[in-house]
Formats: C-alpha cells, sequence, structure tokens
C-alpha cells in the first residue's frame, strides 16, 4: 500500500495535484486546503490512502497522518465513500470533525457537500465514541489500537472498502473471542490471513 508520497508538485487544482516520484508523475486526489498548501516545483509530503475499485485506483493525499486516519474512517460509516470522504475533510479538520460528532451538531456537518441531513445524522450516530477531541493536542484521536488501524490499512489495500474492513475485522475478533483468544496478542501477519479468510469485498 502506497501510505506517503515525497516529491516535487508538477500540476496543482483544486481536488487534484500531481507529484512527480523518481521520474513517474502520480495523480492525488487532494481536498481545498491541501491544494493551497502546495506550490508548484516545490517538494511537497502526503500522507495517502489507496482506494481499489474495480475499474480504477485512486490515491487520496492529506497534510498529515490524523487527516489520513479520519478519511479512512469516516469510510466505515453506511453511505459515505472516498468522495463524500474527501469533501468531508475539505470542510472540517480532524479535530472540527471530532467535536462535531461529540456535540451531535448536524448542522455543522450537513454542510458538507453531498452528505445531506441523514448521512450526517449516520456519521454522528455511527462515529460517536470512535472518534473524540482531546482538546490540548489539537487532533482527533481514534479509539482503535494500533493493530487494528494496519490491519484495516492493510485489508484497504487489498481491495476492501473501509467498512467492509471494518465488518471482516469484527467478525474475526468474535470468532477468536469465542475461542477465548484476544487479538492484540497475535501477529498481525495471522489476523490478517483470518480476516481475510472470513472477510468480505463490495
Amino acid at each position: 500500500m502506497i501510505s506517503t508520497l515525497t516529491g516535487i508538485v508538477r500540476f496543482v487544482g483544486l481536488d487534484k495535484a500531481i507529484i512527480e516520484v523518481g521520474g513517474v508523475g502520480l495523480s492525488v486526489s487532494i481536498t481545498g486546503p491541501t491544494s493551497a498548501s502546495l506550490n508548484l516545483g516545490a517538494q511537497a509530503h502526503l500522507f495517502t490512502s489507496l482506494v481499489v475499485r474495480e475499474d480504477s485506483l485512486t490515491l487520496f493525499g492529506f497534510l498529515d497522518e490524523e487527516s489520513r486516519t479520519t478519511f479512512e474512517l469516516v469510510q466505515t460509516v453506511s453511505g459515505i465513500g472516498p468522495k463524500v470522504a474527501l469533501a468531508i475533510l475539505g470542510s472540517h479538520t480532524p479535530d472540527s470533525l471530532a467535536r462535531a460528532i461529540a456535540q451531535e451538531d448536524i448542522k455543522s456537518i450537513e454542510k458538507v457537500p453531498g452528505i445531506g441531513k441523514k448521512g450526517a445524522q449516520r456519521l454522528v450516530l455511527e462515529l460517536k465514541g470512535k472518534i473524540s477531541d482531546f482538546g490540548g493536542s489539537g487532533r482527533a484521536q481514534t479509539h482503535q489500537p494500533v493493530w487494528r488501524e494496519q490491519l484495516t490499512s492493510a485489508l484497504i489495500s487489498l481491495g476492501f472498502t473501509a467498512k467492509d474492513s471494518d465488518t471482516s475485522i469484527n467478525e474475526m475478533i468474535s470468532a477468536l473471542a469465542e475461542d477465548g483468544v484476544d487479538a492484540s496478542r497475535i501477529e498481525l501477519s495471522e489476523l490478517l490471513k483470518r480476516t481475510l479468510q472470513s472477510g468480505r469485498r463490495s
């Protein structure tokens, strides 16, 4: 999976940039705030998320790890795909989104293009408790352990949607729990193998 990019900015648009890495220009979908921070001809470093579909490979780029993590997390909400997730990150920083969810501020979320009132309500309902703002840090934090985030990233790179990977991981954890096994004590490669055996892809 492509997790980061460091290269020269060859093109910058409102929602897309081309970053040249090792002589190859990679097209990256970005938010407006990210676009504003990039300078043509200058070096850029982006945290990326690769979304795999049957007919496309789309790379999404962010200025920090928190934004990428939030981008992947909001896609676990039913009805929210990568385009809407990117729009959310274009309108909210990770911490402002965390505050809106914690305070059930539907109005600020439904202003995001393509989400609407029902989508905003689902976002609050499904993410409350998964994402929170810890004030002084100024960053959104997820309550997911590191191994689970790594497993989610691995599944997404193999073609799973964020929602399907979340469902498959939950099923795998439940199966282990029935056998009295703690998933956090198992090697990541073994967890991936077990999740793929029972997993699903859209």
